[in-house]
């Protein structure tokens, strides 16, 4: 596929690209440059697109567990750092 560039520097994404990329008027889209002189397009996801990306194998922390685990680790900043 390709597209002209106007007078005013823009090119119109062709409609085939905008559908397997899922983009639509408004969205944001991302350029990459590559050391080898290709480009990449890539559509700038919201920070909502990450909701359920990572799952939970475990219970999560209670505060008690995360209060321990900073005072554990503050007491081991305080130390110098052990020799090999």
């Amino acid at each position: 596929m390709e597209a002209a560039i106007t007078s005013k520097g823009q090119v119109t994404i062709p409609k085939a690209i905008r559908e397997y990329l899922h983009v639509k008027p408004g969205d944001r889209v991302k350029f990459f440059m590559h050391p080898d002189g290709s480009v990449v397009l890539l559509p700038k996801l919201p920070v909502t697109a990450l909701r359920g990306l990572l799952r939970w194998y475990s219970r999560p922390a209670t505060l008690e567990e995360m209060d321990e685990a900073i005072a554990a680790g503050a007491s081991e900043g305080a130390m110098p750092p052990k020799r090999r």
